[in-house]
């Protein structure tokens, strides 16, 4: 096909997975280009597979056997005629051995040249060639050496406070801070470790430690005939251990003269190493104004999105034009930033809990729609969330006129985005976005260290939530055509004579019964404990969307849920906070009916121990009983479940016929001991 004033690539090979490859495979099927995504044993049925135009395993979970496998995925593309390889970020994207060997079989590497991937990859290296060009660089020392009192003398001239940085790598590995002398030898020797099991070479350098910097970096794109212009800047100074959190663009730190300044070191630096395509240049920013190169990324970055919000321009797409041959169009005049963008990383990690991965399957993925408001996924509801890749779910980027507008509307969606079945770092995210110091502008790389965000799990659920839960439960597992006397949703004469459903879920350390019958005219009476839910004779209306939406309407006033069963819990989102309830959980079919609590007065109740249909009720209201008799029969996960008494007695009341479907802890039968049990 044509692009431009070249033929653009008919086939591309995306050797990645996650949100990034589901961005760049809708980005060449946008262009008429054929997507073809690889896939390890764990992604078989991953988003990128499933969106792909074709899709080829090429190994093992582990990355090193599958997305870091040069070998499988140059023999997916030549078996299968792609013409290109775009890397995304990660993995392979900065693998100057991965650049060459395409070159070598004829298939075109979607980024820079090999050399300039070497060059840059070493930080001493990049270093020394950006300050050729006059490039600022942080006073430090790169000389090779790795004999320890060079080390000393050399950190003696720079002075403490310093840096100690892997020379091959990034992200935080091989790095250490060092503010006195007396402890710099052992944080050298646990550095050069670090770096060795890290990246196979202990190479480090020193470095001046930037007291509480700002984090910037400006957009590079360069075509193959020498000419290169920046996009403007990011900033990114809101970091956890080194891994950006929050990006925006532009930053309200540089006036006019520094961008401009700052943008003309970024292409120098670009220039210096003979880059082509896209890449970004980092800096360190210090309060005075003063500037240093800290590295360049010779790669896509993940938070990209915020510069496209801004100036329009379709990074990827360049990325494919360039890669093809194509001229860059595009002067640094006509790069004319508008309005305000901001980047929030999800991840599957729960700050609760110290930031602990979260595995698991996403049972509910519901991400925020509206003006300004984009989400790059690389999830949807049912897929499986493993412990072999990185934990980036999605990325939700917000633009708005100003900054102040941007983070207005990162507030709502954060507080609109749900996500069930595993945990995420949203509390995180949502405490930044109302933090004072974040909507003044006063960040920088510290900025996580200085502020206690506490993100402990609720400690209470309040009582909508409980409403919600016990009228989704039932109006999704309701049965249709149940003619029992206390069938909630049967109305008229069968609702007058009290029929109520019942259900119990822990909360904290204490049960909860929520009870629900149908109206006279329309909604449902609920009360939880005993107590009317909002009050006394006052309905509540309750609208299913989908198996996992639920609209709760209390007096007019409306709110929305999100709602999904794990095992025995369930999980509710609410307005940006997540909540879990328990519910009874059986031990064995014997035990399964001895978990009952009181149901008002002396009365006791026999619960369902998991969903499932009521294959028989041995019971009817006035019965007596004996002591482990069968009182109904559950069918669930194609077995029959006995619920028995747990004590001799008399049935007060049957709540449910066989044939009805019920959920797990709902009451099927109330039963009283027998005088003196």
């Amino acid at each position: 096909m044509r692009y431009g004033r070249v033929t653009m690539f008919e086939r591309v090979l995306i050797a990645n997975r996650g949100e990034i490859a589901v961005r760049l495979i809708r980005a060449c099927q946008e262009l008429g280009v054929r997507a073809i995504a690889v896939y390890s044993d764990v992604d078989r049925d991953a988003l990128h597979a499933r969106l792909a135009d074709e899709a080829y395993w090429i190994g093992p979970a582990p990355a090193r056997e599958s997305y870091l496998n040069i070998e499988a995925i140059l023999r997916v593309a030549r078996e299968h005629g792609a013409q290109a390889i775009h890397p995304g970020y990660g993995f392979l994207s900065e693998n100057a051995d991965f650049a060459d060997a395409c070159a070598e079989v004829d298939v075109a590497f979607i980024g820079p040249p090999a050399e300039a991937i070497r060059t840059m990859g070493s930080k001493t290296a990049a270093k020394r060639a950006v300050a050729q060009r006059g490039v600022p660089t942080a006073p430090g020392y790169a000389g090779g050496s790795n004999d320890l009192r060079v080390f000393e003398r050399e950190a003696e001239r720079i002075g403490f406070p310093l840096m100690i940085k892997a020379a091959a790598g990034g992200g935080g590995k091989g790095m250490r801070a060092v503010t006195d002398p007396a402890t710099f030898a052992d944080a050298l020797s646990a550095a050069q470790r670090e770096a060795l099991a890290a990246f196979g070479d202990d190479a480090v350098f020193l470095e001046k430690l930037i007291v509480r910097p700002r984090h910037v970096e400006f957009q590079i794109l360069a075509d193959r005939y020498g000419h290169t212009i920046h996009l403007g800047e990011r900033e990114c100074s809101i970091q956890r251990r080194h891994q950006k959190v929050i990006e925006e663009t532009p930053s309200i730190a540089l006036t006019p003269e520094l961008r401009a300044a700052m943008g003309e070191a970024a292409v120098s630096a670009a220039q210096a190493v003979g880059y082509v395509n896209a890449g970004t240049c980092e800096f360190l920013l210090e309060s005075s104004g003063a500037y240093y190169f800290l590295e360049m990324n010779t790669r896509l970055q993940v938070e990209h999105p915020v510069t496209e919000s801004v100036t329009g321009v379709d990074l990827v797409r360049h990325q494919l034009a360039i890669a093809a041959g194509e001229r860059l169009a595009l002067r640094q005049e006509d790069v004319t930033p508008r309005g305000h963008a901001i980047e929030a990383r999800l991840y599957a990690e729960d700050p609760a809990h110290g930031y602990l991965p979260s595995t698991g399957r996403v049972l509910v993925f519901e991400p925020p729609q509206g003006p300004g408001v984009r989400v790059d996924a690389g999830v949807a509801a049912g897929d499986e969330v493993t412990m072999h890749y990185d934990p980036l779910l999605a990325k939700l980027i917000v633009s708005g006129e100003s900054r102040a507008a941007a983070i207005q509307r990162l507030q709502g969606a954060l507080a609109s985005f749900a996500v069930l079945g595993v945990a995420t770092n949203i509390p995180l995210l949502r405490a930044i976005a109302a933090d004072a110091d974040f909507q003044a502008g006063a960040t920088d790389t510290s900025y996580l260290e200085r502020h206690e965000f506490h993100l402990a799990a609720p400690a209470w659920t309040p009582s909508g939530v409980l409403a919600a839960v016990a009228l989704w439960e039932a109006l999704a597992g309701a049965p249709a055509q149940s003619t029992g006397p206390y069938n909630p949703w049967m109305r008229g004469e069968s609702a007058s004579t009290g029929a109520e459903r019942r259900l119990r879920y822990q909360v904290g350390e204490r049960d909860v019964t929520v009870s629900a019958r149908a109206a006279q005219l329309e909604g449902y009476l609920l009360w939880i404990d005993g107590a009317p839910y909002p009050a006394e004779g006052v309905a509540v209306r309750a609208f299913l969307a989908g198996t996992t939406g639920l609209t709760l309407d209390v007096a007019g006033e409306r709110s929305r849920y999100f709602l999904a069963r794990r095992g025995y819990e369930v999980l509710i989102f609410e307005a940006g906070t997540v909540y879990t309830l328990a519910k009874p959980q059986p031990l064995d079919v014997e035990t399964a009916a001895g978990r009952h609590g009181e149901m008002g007065g002396s009365a006791q109740a026999l619960v369902a121990p998991m969903a499932g249909t009521l294959m028989k009720v041995n019971a009817r209201e006035g019965d007596d009983f004996v002591e482990r008799q069968t009182l109904v029969v559950l069918g669930a996960m194609k077995m029959e479940h006995a619920v028995v008494a747990p004590y001799a007695g008399r049935v007060t009341r049957v709540l449910h016929v066989a044939g009805d479907v019920v959920q797990g802890g709902e009451t099927l039968i109330e039963i009283e001991p027998e005088s003196g049990s």
